[in-house]
């Protein structure tokens, strides 16, 4: 596909610009601290063993790169739809809209993921009644969060990632004791190599457990959507940037990182969530249904944060002529009430795959979210070296620079391409490649027989 002239879109494009900076750095928390962490690392242990923290570490790197590039992009140019939008810019009209839709593919599939988790934590309490109860119900209240004006998403995210937040601090002060200064030997590094050794699956294992490390740190891209409907865009993703990494990395790879010091992987594997594991060993009162409360909040964070940024990216579709204009107009509220509701398919093929396979629902949603998200993060990091060669050529200025260019973006290119190519060989991501090559077909075939020829919309 040839690059064709891309109208320069708005900013917001009629949304309100109600965000601010500490609510920006929230949503990229919010999405990227769900049941990726307090769930998925399950799965990432028994993948990869104590090598796992490897594992965490090298998705945090890539992570890094395509928030680097991202915000060096945004500063420059922030613009509702964002990466797509750059996509489309960079290299070319095709581009953009795969972009796109393959983001927004991962982000109703993760929001399926979100609410599958949500309905199964319920349980625990309510054990009598069906998780999909609790998945409707949820989903409900979510959606009309997403209904209302952006200021409202902004404060209800604020305070669910803050829950969550400083359940993560105080879970690593509780494991940080339990490491450095509990009596009983079973507590300690030791448990490193107790099982296995550290590399207990093989240097195979690792690698694969970093395609779980991504899904988990999903999310983190949303503060270039979020930028949009920022008071001060510029400043808001430049301040989001520096602090979202360092959290992620804390409340990952440090988190990992004590866990298993605290457990050896057979206990881990043997129980629940591995946090529910680690708070069982403290015999706090009621510190099981604690920490089930805040797995809820963590999921029913991300789904929020992950809900509104699906809705932008149909809006930006729309904006470009690649969706039902429907999709793009907003009420009074500045909310696309159309796009969410549009979004909602990823809560209507949980609901499916729950009433169908109830144990197995979670892994399911989440290796159909992978691809999208793998596939999202390769465009971006190929969007920013065309994007650099584009600011050479007109010798402009940036503010804010991705260090390591170019080396970093195609690294990191490098690295997504390789996952991708892996999860075909990772039995519990059989459904990845499986859902996404056709998924690349299908909308290609859509755009050269219905958007090809389309003129895009007029700004306005």
């Amino acid at each position: 596909m040839g690059k064709q002239p891309v109208r320069a879109t708005e900013v917001g494009s009629g949304l309100k610009k109600s965000l601010t900076p500490g609510q920006m750095s929230m949503i990229a928390l919010g999405s990227a601290i769900g049941t990726g962490l307090f769930a998925g690392s399950k799965l990432a242990i028994a993948m990869a063993g104590p090598s796992v923290i490897i594992s965490y570490l090298i998705g945090g790197v890539v992570a890094l790169l395509v928030m680097g590039a991202l915000a060096e992009m945004t500063v420059k140019q922030p613009v509702a739809g964002s990466f797509g939008v750059y996509a489309e810019r960079y290299l070319g009209r095709f581009a953009g809209y795969l972009t796109k839709y393959l983001y927004w593919s991962a982000l109703i599939f993760a929001v399926g993921t979100e609410v599958s988790a949500v309905g199964e934590y319920m349980q625990y309490w309510f054990p009598e009644i069906p998780g999909l109860v609790w998945v409707l119900v949820f989903s409900a209240a979510l959606l009309g969060v997403n209904f209302c004006s952006v200021k409202i998403f902004g404060t209800t995210e604020y305070w669910f990632s803050a829950i969550k937040v400083f359940a993560v601090i105080a879970f690593i002060i509780i494991a940080l004791w339990l490491v450095f200064h509990d009596s009983r030997d079973q507590f300690g590094f030791h448990n490193y190599s107790a099982e296995g050794g550290f590399f207990a699956n093989g240097p195979f294992g690792m690698w694969s457990a970093v395609i779980v490390a991504i899904f988990s740190y999903m999310g983190v891209e949303a503060i270039s959507i979020a930028a949009a409907e920022a008071k001060n865009p510029k400043l808001a993703v430049r301040k989001a940037f520096k602090v979202s990494f360092l959290r992620l990395l804390l409340f990952y790879v440090f988190t990992m990182a004590l866990i298993l010091a605290v457990a050896p992987t057979s206990e881990l594997l043997a129980g629940g969530s591995p946090f529910v594991t680690v708070m069982s060993q403290i015999g706090i009162p009621f510190a099981d249904s604690v920490l089930n409360f805040v797995l809820i909040i963590a999921a029913l964070s991300a789904m929020n944060a992950q809900l509104y940024a699906a809705t932008r990216m149909l809006h930006s579709l729309a904006d470009s002529g690649h969706a039902p204009r429907l999709a793009h107009r907003t009420n009074r509220a500045g909310a696309p009430v159309h796009a969410v509701w549009m979004s909602a398919g990823g809560i209507a093929v949980a609901a499916g795959v729950y009433a169908m396979v109830p144990e197995g629902g979670f892994g399911i949603m989440m290796s159909l979210a992978t691809f999208g998200a793998l596939a999202t993060w390769l465009m971006i990091l190929l969007t920013h070296v065309s994007f650099r060669r584009r600011v050479r050529l007109e010798k402009a200025a940036l503010e804010f620079k991705l260090p390591g260019y170019p080396a970093a973006s195609m690294l990191g290119a490098v690295l997504l391409a390789s996952l991708l190519v892996t999860s075909f060989f990772v039995p519990e991501f059989k459904y990845t490649l499986i859902f996404g090559v056709p998924f690349v077909i299908v909308m290609s075939v859509l755009y050269k027989l219905v958007f090809a020829g389309k003129k895009q919309p007029a700004a306005k």
